[in-house]
């Protein structure tokens, strides 16, 4: 939300994209809370689908649906409109989100474990 706040004063790319890839991360990182012990290929399939998933359920319009919609929560989860441009964004951010998820698996692997 900060992305689009007027207090910050970003690069227009930012400021229109940030939020949309953070937002990724964030449901990767969510699943890899309540998927341990799953690849990380496996769960970054699984956050892709749920995000292109909600951006394609903002091409259906029920009453009920845009109801949920109009409460803070279900604006952040769901939006309001199509954009073919969220995809590419849920598409980086997920490939962000994995790539870092990889490296600090990778060095905690590294690192020598203490004798017990």
């Amino acid at each position: 939300m900060l992305s689009r706040s007027s207090l910050l004063e970003l690069p227009e790319i930012l400021t229109l994209y940030a939020g949309d890839t953070l937002w990724a991360m964030m449901v990767f990182w969510l699943f890899c809370c309540v998927r341990r012990g799953m690849r990380t290929a496996g769960i970054a399939l699984l956050a892709l689908g749920f995000a292109f998933a909600i951006e394609f359920l903002q091409l259906y319009q029920a009453q009920w649906l845009n109801d949920i919609r109009h409460t803070r929560l279900g604006a952040l989860v769901l939006g309001f409109g199509f954009k073919g441009s969220d995809l590419v964004c849920y598409t980086m951010g997920i490939l962000m989100a994995a790539g870092a998820d990889k490296l600090i698996a990778g060095s905690q692997k590294q690192r020598p474990q203490p004798a017990n």
